[in-house]
């Protein structure tokens, strides 16, 4: 019954609304809309200013916003239907009083209304009115993405119109302001982009993109009923109610920092452009028709800024009078366009660790780090964020709009799906995707239970240290290296970062370096970002040493709850073959001697596809063959055959992430994460 009212309660305030300009006549200032009072065409009294009109459509437009929120409409519905059946209504009504007034056919009549500007500024005004005030309704997944593309359809056409050649006449013309002229060449290139800039913003439910498209089709919508109606009066009022009956689904903050960009932008912008006009115009000051003055030199960069004089100065003669007020509009235009993609850009992060949460990361790893991935979150290059009550974390950075999850989060198993679904809240917030690089199969129905995405990237290889054993046949291979570096007089021993002497601390940082060479210190995930910036607690080395005593290649080791991590095993390039398998070989033998039930080796990506057991489909064996050929760049086959030595059990692991569409982009940005790029996000 409530929305059955809808109808003749839009006839009895349309009709009120129309008697009230009929026997109100206030003398405002300002521009007059034309045809408003048909009746009243004869005493030459049909035109009402545009203030009076807008203030008792406003009235208008609040009733039936206050209606539509009693009865329940959503707000785009709201607009769309009483906006449109104000203007139906509107129509035939003007329609009919002009064909009483001036005695002319119905038909004839109501061509003649369809051109009255009056028939869409009261519609208009009512739709905006109703898309402020009634309900608003969420769940609607894709309204972001549609206005994000009508924002962006109309800016394109915009931008056509400005720049293509030909008259000024047709469909694209018909989209900007009829008297705007040259003005509207200038300001429709420069508004037609920001709502470009605005658009991809507004997919990503930006509300700082929603208010720059607000200001801009405010300003388009302004100047279309000042200046000249036409169909760009249309559509640019469509898309301010459809912005402002959906501003609800742009509820995402801009970054804190963005302000202080801005006003560091916009007044950098301003001092270059002042010194860059003052300089000229006194240069020239010769060419002016008067004298140079403060005053004068102000006035001419102001009206070169606002294109007044964009064909040209009246007041300078030669070349400079032509090219110097375009330069102007072309520098005003750029810097604010510099100034408005520092007010909508994504958030910046820049991995900053409070010493404080340092401590309490490494305290969380120690109690429930039991992955054997988990204490490499504790690198120096990467963020945590921690549960309300600080008894979990994950830790991550961000790269190009990325934020890459190293591994699993850490903490009682119950809070883990707390920490996850607030830090995907928290990443969205700052328009950030998710990516979890070396997710543990046994987390995937939680990622899952949030929506989450899992691809396959590859098997983790772990050895029992309990069972491990170099007799028998199969790894005859091993065991011949082990004697061999043992009979060439290699020793090897295994020594907390406390126990590496001064002179031995250098040599293992040549051989580190000797064996990177020029290439950047590579991994994120699965490795460590220093050699001795974890404690004996957290770190591990088992050193190689040469029979002159001098250290030929050493296993770094993260520590985790029962396991082993290898991290890095560098050495030098005269060392022996097997000096890496006599190494994990003395490191398997400590680790059991320890306690250690588990040592972790290098991650072998792909390894259900390289190994050369696979039964794969003919898709597959593409895939295979496509891996192979990045063999030079990534090692792939070369860390699986030498992790199978020593029999591992295998253990996969997984990207997650929100979007298949995502994948391109995580897949870049796990690369620069691993250093294989050369763009990172910043470091501390």
């Amino acid at each position: 019954m409530r929305k059955a009212a809808g109808f003749p309660l839009v006839l009895l305030v349309a009709t009120a609304a129309t008697g009230w300009m009929y026997l109100l006549h206030p003398a405002l200032p300002g521009p007059r809309l034309g045809q408003a009072l048909p009746l009243d065409d004869l005493a030459r009294h049909a035109a009402v200013p545009i203030a009076w009109y807008l203030v008792v459509w406003a009235a208008a437009a609040a009733l039936l916003g206050l209606y539509a929120r009693w009865a329940g409409f959503e707000r785009s519905t709201a607009a769309l239907v009483l906006g449109l059946a104000v203007g139906v209504w509107g129509y035939l009504e003007l329609g009919a009083s002009i064909a009483v007034v001036r005695q002319v056919s119905l038909r004839s009549a109501l061509d003649t209304a369809a051109h009255v500007h009056a028939v869409v500024v009261a519609p208009a005004a009512v739709a905006i009115g109703v898309a402020l005030l009634a309900r608003a309704r969420s769940g609607v997944a894709r309204a972001p993405f549609l206005v994000a593309t009508v924002v962006a359809l109309g800016g394109l056409l915009n931008l056509l119109h400005a720049i293509l050649p030909g008259s000024d006449t047709g469909f694209l013309h018909a989209l900007t302001p009829d008297a705007a002229g040259p003005l509207a060449h200038a300001a429709g290139v420069f508004a037609a982009i920001t709502m470009l800039i605005a658009a991809r913003g507004l997919a990503r439910r930006r509300r700082r993109a929603w208010q720059l498209a607000l200001a801009v089709d405010v300003l388009s919508t302004t100047l279309h009923v000042l200046f000249g109606f036409n169909h760009g009066t249309l559509a640019s009022t469509v898309v301010l109610v459809l912005l402002v009956a959906r501003r609800h689904d742009f509820d995402r903050p801009g970054d804190v920092a963005g302000r202080r960009i801005v006003v560091a932008r916009l007044a950098t912008a301003l001092g270059s452009i002042a010194l860059y006009a003052l300089t000229a115009i006194w240069l020239n000051r010769m060419a002016a028709d008067q004298p140079f003055t403060l005053r004068f030199a102000s006035r001419e960069t102001l009206d070169g800024l606002t294109a007044v004089h964009v064909s040209g100065s009246p007041h300078f003669t030669g070349g400079f009078g032509d090219w110097f007020p375009l330069s102007l509009l072309l520098l005003g235009a750029g810097a604010l366009l510099w100034t408005l993609s520092a007010w909508i850009a994504p958030w910046r992060h820049r991995v900053v660790q409070e010493e404080r949460d340092r401590a309490l990361a490494r305290a969380l790893v120690h109690a429930w780090g039991a992955d054997t991935l988990a204490p490499f979150v504790l690198r120096a290059d990467k963020a945590y964020f921690f549960s309300d009550d600080e008894t979990a974390f994950l830790a991550y950075r961000v790269v190009n709009g990325v934020a890459i999850v190293s591994g699993d989060p850490i903490g009682p198993r119950e809070q883990l799906g707390v920490v996850v679904d607030r830090f995907v809240a928290y990443a969205h917030e700052r328009d950030w995707r998710i990516a979890i690089l070396g997710a543990s199969e046994s987390f995937l129905p939680l990622y899952a239970a949030r929506g989450l995405h899992a691809l396959y990237h590859g098997d983790e290889a772990i050895v029992d240290t309990t069972s491990f054993s170099l007799e028998g046949r199969p790894i005859r291979k091993v065991r011949q290296s082990v004697h061999r570096l043992t009979a060439a007089g290699y020793t090897a021993r295994v020594l907390r970062p406390s126990e590496i002497a001064p002179n031995v601390r250098r040599e293992l940082e040549d051989v580190s370096r000797d064996w990177r060479g020029d290439a950047p210190e590579r991994g994120f995930v699965m490795a460590l970002d220093a050699l001795f910036g974890l404690g004996d607690d957290e770190a591990l080395f088992v050193v190689g040493f040469a029979p002159d005593g001098r250290a030929a290649g050493f296993l770094h080791f993260a520590i985790s709850r029962s396991a082993l991590s290898l991290s890095s095993m560098p050495r030098l390039r005269t060392t022996p073959n097997g000096f890496n398998e006599w190494l994990i070989c003395e490191g398997i033998a400590w680790a059991r001697d320890h306690g250690f039930e588990r040592l972790s080796l290098n991650f072998a990506p792909f390894a259900a596809l390289l190994a050369p057991e696979a039964e794969l489909s003919g898709l597959q064996e593409i895939q295979r063959r496509a891996l192979l050929t990045l063999k030079g760049h990534f090692q792939l086959d070369n860390l699986l055959a030498f992790n199978r030595k020593f029999f591992p059990r295998w253990e996969r692991r997984f990207v997650v992430y929100e979007r298949r569409r995502d994948l391109p982009r995580v897949g870049i940005a796990a690369l620069a994460a691993e250093a294989y790029l050369p763009f990172q996000s910043e470091r501390r």
